[in-house]
């Protein structure tokens, strides 16, 4: 074939091409490839492709290197490049032999494509699994969702606040599966649930014969969660004296085993969750001012459901297509007048008080849709109604607009949804420019 021609078809290859003569330097480089690495082929030729290309494989095991040694083709093995701007950049390589006509081998040839794009698409759908269950269409809700990516690409202590039954632990969770560490394991426990003796042995692990029941040894959660994550709920619990040790692991990424002369290093990431206001707990010498401070390297504070009223509605459709699909029940919707009950209802359990009561209803209702009837009997009496009373509330306006949209424009409806007269509901719509 025609030199010129061989050209041409080689420039004309979507994939970056290059060869090798057998001591790895390169011997030719196309327009593709160019393109890819930000080298031009005049600077590229003559060179060793490790000059070049500086892949993390490299120096450990170069895929072109492996081929000229074992004669093997490889084929869509995923490196890491580094282009001629310093970026670092995902390709897959496929290389196999070159041959002269006496079936010489002369070298080797390597294709390689650039997947940075289909890397990026692969994380966005990804985050957008890991975030599918945290329900909500509230403003502040948006905007904590929108750190998490951040949040998660560091490896520092995270604080999450907020009441009980909040989503603290929907967060917790999303941090860790976002994170690098996403691989590793992910741990939680409860502080709250164990007094300070064998919550201790129960971090830390302990040796055998450590105390008196102690028959064999056992690793702790630091051990167990090694590479990943290790959530400590319900922080505020924990007892001071075992605070200094947990502070000391923070600090110096070590702990001891009970009854073990021996230091381990804690390769984990530390979330910790509360309900309780740590600086209260400051203030009356029940928490370390210093271990808060290691503690909130980046804090989170989930707001009550009563302060994010705009996410009932979201929710209860969330947790009536999750019952649905767990029970077999044709229901289909939740009414009006029910949705107006829950919304009169403070929620002091928050985002799972209001999953209850919706299987609660599941429960009771024989029918498509859940009529206000099916709710649990406390909703119903201890309901406050502040939506049709002049209420202030700083949630009012998008509520309301987000009733307008679920209802699409259906006034009549929105004030029956909202439990508030029709003449009530225009006027705050006229109030707040709706």
């Amino acid at each position: 074939m025609d030199e010129k021609l061989c050209e041409i078809i080689f420039n004309s290859i979507h994939d970056g091409v290059f060869t090798v003569d057998k001591r790895c330097i390169i011997t030719s480089f196309n327009k593709a490839a160019e393109g890819i690495t930000g080298f031009q082929a005049s600077e590229a030729l003559g060179k060793h492709c490790f000059d070049i290309f500086r892949a993390d494989i490299c120096h450990k095991r170069c895929a072109i290197k492996d081929t000229l040694k074992n004669y093997d083709p490889v084929e869509n093995a995923r490196v890491a490049i580094i282009t001629r701007e310093g970026c670092e950049l995902p390709i897959n390589v496929t290389t196999t032999i070159l041959k002269d006509e006496d079936d010489n081998i002369v070298g080797a040839v390597e294709f390689f494509t650039d997947v940075s794009e289909v890397e990026q698409l692969k994380e966005y759908l990804h985050r957008s699994r890991v975030l599918e269950d945290i329900i909500t269409v509230n403003h502040r809700m948006q905007k904590l969702i929108g750190l998490l990516p951040d949040i998660a690409a560091s490896d520092c202590s995270v604080l999450i606040e907020g009441p009980s039954g909040s989503g603290k632990e929907l967060f917790a969770q999303a941090i860790h599966n976002l994170s690098p560490r996403r691989y590793g394991p992910y741990i939680g426990i409860n502080c709250a649930a164990l007094p300070a003796t064998l919550l201790e042995s129960e971090l830390f692990g302990y040796e055998k014969g450590a105390f008196t029941d102690a028959k064999s040894s056992k690793p702790g959660q630091f051990c167990l969660a090694n590479g990943g994550t290790l959530l400590l709920d319900e922080i505020a619990e924990m007892d001071r004296s075992l605070q200094v040790k947990l502070l000391r692991v923070l600090n110096d990424g070590e702990y001891r085993p009970l009854g073990s002369a021996k230091t381990l290093k804690a390769n984990v990431r530390i979330i910790a969750a509360t309900n309780a206001d740590l600086k209260k707990r400051i203030s009356e010498g029940q928490f370390r001012e210093d271990l808060y401070f290691r503690i909130n390297v980046v804090g989170l504070e989930i707001p009550a459901l009563r302060e994010r009223q705009e996410d009932i509605a979201p929710l209860i459709e969330h947790f009536v297509r999750l019952l649905r699909k767990k029970t077999n029940k044709p229901i289909q919707r939740v009414s009006p007048e029910a949705i107006a009950e829950l919304r009169k209802y403070p929620f002091p359990g928050n985002v799972r008080e209001l999953e209850n009561a919706i299987e609660h209803a599941f429960v009771m209702c024989h029918s498509k849709e859940i009529l206000a009837e099916h709710l649990p009997q406390h909703i119903l009496t201890e309901a406050v109604i502040k939506n049709g009373n002049g209420s202030d509330s700083e949630n009012e306006e998008a509520v309301i607009k987000e009733a307008l949209v679920r209802n699409r424009g259906h006034r009549t409806l929105v004030a029956r949804e909202l439990g508030m007269h029709r003449s009530t509901l225009w006027r705050k719509m006229k109030m707040y420019r709706i």
